[in-house]
């Protein structure tokens, strides 16, 4: 692990995946060193078979507080006025986030700071997210004349729409509470606790067949999209797979004789 990178990657071995962000001048802003490296480590992660959960977590007062709004000011001294620029950015940005989303590996927000804008974008699209009491969360780019809209997809489908709206309407900061009571993260943890809770539950994860919770989370997304009948013929099809896997007839042994499963990923 390089203490100079702005990406710490460090793999446990019960098969957890540690990302820390580290570029505490920026505010671990996402900039385009940063949206390059998290594309890179969690598209490695995918076809890493010892890699079961991914914690992405951050140092400093910040969490992350969006795009770097100094490269993007740069940006606009080019002949189209930053078009093609800004273009290459958001997409780059939405495609970090599908990463996410598109993972077969649980992903878990550890913050344990300020989660502004693209930032908040950032925990929203993970799976879980677990916050210290004493975080705060915001979509403020209307108070910039830059609305949060690509924030807003993914923070439109983790919280009520009115709740949505609020935040993205006035900018203003959300706490750890109200993030917990309208659904953004999981638990809001005493901070000298956060990453012994958050590890703990990356523990509990990766000790399932990895190849069920890849069938699961693939599921529970695309399933989401779907008008109801839908998802239930959808959903039906993947039980049925789901059962015919070894692992599936393994855990299903294992409870009825009393005993661990030892699961094959498979």
């Amino acid at each position: 692990m390089n203490s100079n990178d702005i990406l710490h990657s460090e793999l446990f071995d019960n098969g957890v995946l540690r990302l820390t962000l580290n570029d505490q001048k920026r505010r671990n802003a996402l900039s385009e060193a940063m949206l390059a490296k998290l594309a890179h480590v969690l598209s490695e992660a995918v076809t890493n078979a010892d890699v079961r959960v991914i914690v992405l977590a951050a140092e400093g007062p910040a969490f992350c507080a969006g795009h770097d709004l100094k490269e993007i000011t740069a940006a606009r001294a080019a002949p189209d006025a930053g078009q093609d620029y800004f273009k290459q950015l958001f997409d780059t940005c939405a495609s970090v986030m599908q990463l996410i989303v598109h993972s077969p590996k649980p992903v878990i927000a550890e913050v344990a700071g300020v989660a502004t804008a693209a930032g908040c974008q950032l925990v929203a699209s993970c799976d879980l997210a677990l916050a210290a009491d004493n975080a705060r969360f915001a979509t403020p780019g209307v108070n910039i004349g830059l609305f949060c809209s690509t924030p807003m997809v993914a923070l439109s489908r983790n919280v009520a729409k009115k709740h949505a709206m609020e935040m993205l309407l006035t900018g203003e900061m959300v706490s750890a509470e109200k993030a917990l009571q309208i659904g953004l993260i999981n638990r809001s943890i005493a901070p000298s606790q956060l990453t012994t809770e958050t590890m703990a539950m990356a523990d509990t994860i990766a000790g399932k067949s990895a190849m069920t919770v890849a069938v699961g989370k693939r599921a529970f997304y695309a399933q989401g999209e779907m008008a109801l009948t839908e998802a239930y013929q959808y959903t039906s099809q993947v039980m049925v797979d789901n059962m015919l896997t070894f692992d599936a007839e393994e855990g299903i042994g294992a409870f009825i004789t009393k005993r661990a499963p030892e699961w094959k990923d498979q």
